[in-house]
């Protein structure tokens, strides 16, 4: 990996094109270079996972209304259109990204990279796919566009935090998903530097989608990100340009959004000819929770059962949660927001509230993408005691490892005390969750298979399922015919259960 040294520049500065950022992410995207066998087999992992989580939130209301958009809209001249999951019509592939986007980010089931920054890098997929879809391209295309989507995306993550800005983390994913998009079609170094800068000019956006009383918005906006990816490529393609440089202008991203003028930003980046195994860094969940708590969620199962009194809230006295500054802080008691212990809350509220989902693992020993969220389960007076026992504490060497460079030593865990009425303590701690590749039990292929069938259970009919799973698994060797097989279709449309939903269009 090469490090690139990022910053502001005068006006009157000279910065050459091919010394930007945004050039660099272009030149990354547009070597060809074959994938490794080890990464080929985790876009595998990951494009199932996806559909297994998509397949899982059919049924809910921003899915509904994010698919009824891309249902009105035909598909656009130029192509043969773009798949839109748990649907059997096609659409243009900016709506395909944006229904099929929301339909992987609803549940927060999917997967993870967490460093400087936050992300969701299997939010690529959408907008790749989609396109790959709609302009007849073969599998093998699609995984040369994945691995890039996810390499710029783990990237920009290491190097550059958004959050502390109050930035949303999609800022990372529209350049991504626009270098994923050039290295599927091939395109130029100059198409692809134009597509990102427009897409990280127009995916900036803040965090209180992810503050206070956490809207249906949070799915939406990678989603979002996606679909203005398709639509900054199409532009690019057509000889349009972007705002530059995006990322070191005086007025741009990093002086005005960021850390100002005089900060200094360190992007790792692929050197010419290495490969790009940006995605064997990532990880899955195995809850549908904010990853920072999926250790805990697994500590929290092993506790209850091991001491089956710290179930009532009558024997418990506090409950402190010692973990990282990001954990505390976001989904810690340190975020002060009182939502995190309202049992009203919406279930976006309560899939960021540690608190909440430490409490109902160990009261259940088990953890629900439905279930645990139940408004039934949330308002049970027995939870709620016991929830308002627990808090956070930052600490420093949680918050060390948190953000250690060091694959065997980076952690997002913590110790948990717990001080019962008896006056005896419970310690105990976890770095990494059970599902993690340095966990009690990583996430392989036949788990990510395992997981499919079980969301898909009850949604899609027995002969879906392996036909999904038949497809996904042939994925390098799909022919450009196959490709709109990547989706999937229930037993029954969801929409007349819950209802259509109207709109403009």
């Amino acid at each position: 990996m090469i490090d690139h040294t990022v910053r502001v520049y005068r006006p009157d500065e000279p910065l050459a094109r091919t010394d930007q950022l945004a050039w660099k992410i272009a030149e990354v995207a547009t070597e060809d270079l074959e994938p490794t066998p080890e990464v080929t087999d985790m876009v595998i992992n990951r494009v199932i996972d996806n559909a297994a989580v998509a397949t899982a939130s059919l049924g809910r209301a921003p899915i509904l209304a994010a698919r009824a958009q891309a249902e009105a809209h035909p598909v656009s001249r130029g192509g043969s259109g773009a798949t839109i999951v748990g649907s059997r019509e096609r659409t243009s592939p900016e709506w395909a990204a944006w229904a099929n986007g929301v339909a992987v980010r609803e549940l927060d089931y999917h997967d993870t990279f967490l460093a400087a920054d936050y992300s969701h890098p299997g939010d690529n997929v959408p907008p790749v796919l989609a396109v790959a879809q709609h302009l007849g391209r073969s599998g093998h295309d699609l995984l040369r566009g994945i691995v890039t989507g996810y390499e710029i995306q783990v990237d920009l993550v290491k190097g550059i935090c958004l959050h502390e800005h109050k930035i949303d983390h999609v800022a990372h994913l529209g350049p991504s998903a626009a270098a994923g998009i050039g290295t599927l079609l091939g395109l130029s170094t100059e198409t692809v530097y134009q597509a990102v800068g427009q897409a990280l000019h127009t995916t900036t956006a803040t965090r209180q989608s992810r503050k206070g009383e956490i809207s249906t918005w949070k799915a939406h906006a990678p989603a979002f990100a996606g679909k203005l990816a398709v639509e900054a490529v199409d532009r690019a393609m057509r000889g349009q340009t972007s705002p530059s440089p995006i990322y070191e202008g005086s007025d741009g991203v990093i002086a005005w959004m960021l850390s100002g003028p005089d900060a200094r930003y360190t992007v790792p980046l692929p050197a010419h000819g290495e490969d790009r195994t940006a995605i064997l860094e990532t990880y899955t969940k195995e809850h549908s929770a904010e990853y920072q708590a999926q250790a805990w969620i697994d500590l929290a199962r092993r506790l209850g059962s091991e001491h089956p009194e710290l179930r009532e809230p009558g024997a418990v006295r506090s409950v402190v949660l010692h973990t990282s500054h990001h954990t505390h802080h976001v989904i810690g008691s340190g975020s002060g927001d009182p939502q995190k212990y309202d049992p009203t809350a919406s279930r976006e509220t309560l899939d960021h509230s540690i608190p909440y989902i430490f409490t109902v693992a160990l009261q259940d020993g088990a953890w629900d993408h439905v279930a645990s969220y139940a408004p039934e389960r949330a308002g049970r007076p027995d939870t709620i005691e016991l929830w308002r026992k627990v808090t956070t504490a930052e600490d420093p060497e949680w918050t060390r490892r948190y953000h250690s460079p060091d694959p065997a030593e980076k952690s997002f865990g913590g110790r948990v005390e717990i001080e019962l009425e008896d006056g005896s303590r419970v310690v105990d701690e976890i770095a990494v969750a059970d599902a993690h590749p340095l966990g009690a039990r990583p996430f392989g292929r036949e788990q990510y298979v395992a997981k499919f069938r079980a969301l898909a259970d009850g949604v899609l009919a027995p002969e879906e399922i392996e036909r999904f799973l038949d497809v996904a698994q042939r994925l390098p060797e799909l022919m450009p015919d196959e490709l709109g097989g990547l989706t999937v279709t229930p037993m029954d449309d969801p929409a007349s259960r819950a209802g259509t939903t109207t709109g403009i269009f």
